[in-house]
């Protein structure tokens, strides 16, 4: 799938399909206290500039998130490496019980053993900022004859482009 990393909309419209495609990545707060980043699913609402995420009350990203928003980064790379990005936004708590019956499946009840109104359900919004974007289109043989190229010539290798995206 290409991409002109100089065309914003292209690269937004890439970001979403790419999140929804692969799903999982990591999240995590970047204002305040340093925390490590946690892998989650992700649940897309693209037309708001939303990412949500179920998650238990006792997480570090639920306590935080639950005394206000809190800046936080989101990252997610594509299962055969050609895509990455960061999207930078705010998180909070926000229980929507139309979004958690909408996505509830049975990978997220297994950490809910009272169902949708399981008290240590948390959902958390990420209201998306902006992200900056990795594309590497071309495939894997396109990455070799790139590296050759780059180190037969001593130049640098043309793999693909980065652009910046503001969202919402």
């Amino acid at each position: 799938m290409s991409t002109d990393t100089q065309d914003p909309a292209a690269v937004e419209s890439r970001l979403w399909k790419e999140i929804d495609k692969a799903r999982t990545g990591m999240v995590g707060i970047v204002d305040g206290e340093p925390q490590h980043f946690q892998p989650m699913t992700a649940f897309t609402v693209a037309e708001d500039g939303e990412i949500w995420f179920f998650t238990r009350a006792e997480t570090d990203l639920a306590r935080d998130a639950s005394h206000g928003a809190r800046q936080a980064m989101f990252v997610v790379q594509a299962k055969d490496g050609d895509f990455q990005a960061c999207v930078g936004g705010e998180l909070t708590v926000e229980m929507d019980r139309e979004k958690i019956q909408r996505w509830w499946n049975p990978i997220v009840a297994a950490w809910y053993p009272q169902g949708q109104d399981d008290p240590d359900l948390r959902l958390l919004r990420l209201k998306c900022h902006d992200a900056r974007v990795w594309i590497s289109d071309g495939g894997p043989l396109k990455f070799a004859w790139e590296v050759a190229k780059a180190n037969a010539t001593h130049t640098l290798p043309d793999v693909g482009g980065r652009a910046d995206v503001t969202l919402n």
